[in-house]
């Protein structure tokens, strides 16, 4: 049970340090929570990939990339520079990549359960603005592989 504390105590630590170093990082956007969950074929779907596209380009004088993977139950919370921090403000296209993901390399690949029908970003019919200060709810997306 020592131990356990310990490790906790460690964990906490660590991140704690890296957060209040990174907040402090000029170079550093503000993001903002954005979360929702995800259902193919009327189930929830994991290891689904969720990425975040500018619709503005990327900026290059302070490039972002703004991604996650869904649970075991749908659920995402997207991230930018560290797990579940959210995104910087904008409009972004939203794209979805059901792969495979490799645990012992922790490679994701293999073919697109959903047939590229929501892996490009000119075309994904799913679009989001966010906006400064507040947290955006995505709600329940609802895809489907035919």
């Amino acid at each position: 049970m020592h131990l356990r504390f310990a490790a906790a105590v460690l964990i906490a630590g660590v991140f704690l340090a890296s957060a209040s170093c990174s907040q402090s990082d000029p170079n550093r956007k503000a993001t903002y929570p954005v979360a929702g969950e995800l259902y193919v074929d009327g189930k929830p779907a994991e290891n689904v990939q969720v990425v975040l596209h500018d619709r503005a380009g990327m900026d290059t004088a302070q490039p972002t990339f703004s991604t996650t993977f869904t649970g075991k139950d749908g659920k995402f919370s997207l991230s930018t520079y560290e797990a579940g921090d959210g995104v910087p403000a904008g409009d972004y296209a939203v794209t979805f990549r059901w792969g495979e993901l490799n645990v012992f390399s922790m490679q994701y690949g293999g073919p697109d359960k959903l047939k590229g029908k929501y892996d490009d970003p000119e075309t994904t019919p799913f679009q989001v603005t966010v906006e400064e200060g507040k947290p955006t709810d995505l709600g329940r997306i609802e895809l489907t592989t035919e």
